[in-house]
């Protein structure tokens, strides 16, 4: 299975926040997917419980490679109103990367909160 549609099918079962959660503490390792997690799993400890169980009643038994889900968290992050330095940091890439990975969306939303608007002042 690639890492799209992996990450479709993680967001379909955890949601997007919980998708992102998971992909930021376990992506680019395998995980064992068990019937049950124990409470000190990392998968226990990205998502909760709650989550966690849904993903062993989804895919139990199974092994997966967790994605990095670059885009998706980036997305993520940028609608919680990051800055591209702190996605930078949380992402393990340079803030130029992180430019050019917006740069890629098409329609990519306005942080919230942003002060951008269509009219904008003249001092002169």
């Amino acid at each position: 299975m690639n890492e799209g549609h992996l990450t479709i099918q993680l967001q379909a079962i955890l949601g997007v926040e919980g998708c992102v959660r998971f992909c930021q503490a376990l992506g680019g390792t395998r995980v064992y997917v068990s019937h049950r997690f124990s409470d000190d799993h990392a998968a226990v400890e990205a998502v909760g419980r709650d989550l966690a169980d849904k993903l062993s009643r989804a895919w139990a038994p199974a092994t997966i490679r967790v994605p990095l889900a670059r885009r998706e968290r980036a997305l993520f992050y940028r609608q919680q109103g990051l800055s591209d330095a702190k996605i930078a940091l949380l992402l393990g890439i340079t803030e130029n990367g992180v430019g050019k990975l917006f740069k890629r969306e098409a329609d990519l939303p306005d942080r919230p909160g942003s002060a951008k608007s269509g009219a904008q002042l003249n001092l002169f």
